[in-house]
């Protein structure tokens, strides 16, 4: 539920590009920042929001945030103008790290190294399930009512899900750690300085920095992919139509359901060798969309999902070995924004390879990256506790 509600409203305006381009009278660069305004607002706010969050109560601090999201969410319905309601999306990304950083260290905190993969595949599910939930209410309340109705449901979502994560999310069994480990929390000067000494043990540790490295190219290869697929597909052979490209989000429900069962797996054989099989997995499905046919295409589209969500669950289960005991909200705090940092770049950066070779040279990019990402997991993840995990050893 947590990761539901963290990602209903990240991307819900993208099938509603279209439709705020003739409202607003704007270019499909401008109507785009009602998605990268979000995404950058999570990538400047998660190491900030998690050192923050690092001396209070896990639950206590995701309930709030779910609770803080629905205002953004609920005031964007009242935007009469794009630039209100960039505004109002900036602040929706703004808040979010403090539901999902959160949650990655809770998770790691309350279940067993062995359970860690499993629940942590089940949140990431979660997520894929919010985001494609997210697109499909805003696309048909638009569709049906009107645009601002698109924010209304969704707010009011989220009302319910401050609610619903209140009630039913278990208290964690021990109290959060102080940022420095004290028993006393560091305040003024004091607590700025212990963050910006945490952030600095973070970038200088070898395993953390290769973590952030997968996180990074994980979601650049993913956007990259969704974006710059729909410009090969809206052209021969496929000539697929703008609402017809929208519906290539489906295949978000295949990660969904691949997920948790390959987390089961990963708890046996190891983050490592779990990490390698998902990025291979994303790869073959990049190749396979070169392929002149739609139904295979589709199929690759499935297997970058399965391979992509697979690979975020492990790398942040990465982290809670990676990363010291009393600093692993700050930890996935900087994961999270190297991760949308990566995202963002996605939506620039290919198109020099589209210009070119169009769709080929994108592929061959993305590829290329997706291998870089197995030779910084393959080298920069090895450590103590792999073997137990791969062994079963709890």
């Amino acid at each position: 539920m947590c990761g539901v509600f963290a990602f209903i409203g990240l991307y819900a305006t993208q099938p509603l590009l279209p439709l705020f381009a003739r409202l607003f009278h704007a270019s499909k660069a401008e109507v785009g920042l009602t998605v990268s305004a979000t995404t950058l607002g999570v990538a400047l706010s998660a190491p900030f929001v998690a050192s923050f969050a690092e001396r209070l109560s896990r639950k206590r601090v995701i309930v709030c945030s779910v609770l803080a999201l629905a205002v953004p969410t609920l005031l964007a319905a009242t935007a009469g103008s794009l630039h209100a309601l960039v505004f109002w999306r900036f602040l929706q990304g703004v808040v979010t790290p403090g539901i999902f950083a959160t949650t990655i260290a809770y998770i790691t905190e309350q279940w067993s190294r062995k359970s860690t993969s499993l629940v942590m595949s089940i949140y990431v599910s979660g997520t894929a399930l919010g985001g494609f939930c997210g697109r499909i209410i805003s696309g048909l309340a638009a569709h049906y009512l009107d645009w601002h109705w698109s924010f209304l449901l969704l707010g009011l979502m989220v009302l319910a899900g401050a609610a619903a994560v209140q009630r039913w999310l278990p208290k964690e069994r021990q109290a959060a750690l102080p940022a420095s480990g004290s028993e006393e929390e560091p305040q003024g000067e004091n607590s700025a300085r212990v963050q910006l000494q945490q952030a600095g043990a973070h970038l200088r540790n070898p395993r953390l920095m290769a973590a952030y490295a997968v996180g990074f190219n994980v979601l650049f290869s993913l956007v990259a992919i969704f974006t710059y697929i729909t410009y090969y597909l809206s052209e021969p052979p496929f000539n697929l139509s703008t609402v017809a490209l929208s519906y290539l989000f489906v295949v978000y429900l295949v990660g969904l359901a691949v997920t948790p069962a390959a987390g089961w797996v990963i708890g046996r054989i190891g983050l490592r060798r779990g990490l390698l099989c998902s990025v291979l997995l994303s790869l073959a499905g990049v190749l396979t969309t070169l392929a002149h046919s739609l139904p295979v295409v589709v199929l690759g589209l499935a297997l970058v999902c399965s391979g992509t969500f697979i690979s975020q669950a492990t790398a942040t289960s990465f982290l809670r070995d990676a990363a010291s005991e009393g600093a692993r909200v700050s930890a996935v705090g900087l994961y999270i924004s190297c991760y949308y940092f990566g995202g963002t770049a996605a939506g620039v950066v290919p198109s020099y390879f589209w210009h070119l070779g169009k769709w080929p040279a994108c592929v061959a990019f993305i590829s290329l990256l997706q291998i870089s990402t197995m030779l910084i997991a393959w080298k920069g993840w090895r450590g103590t506790g792999f073997s137990n995990m791969s062994a079963g050893v709890v």
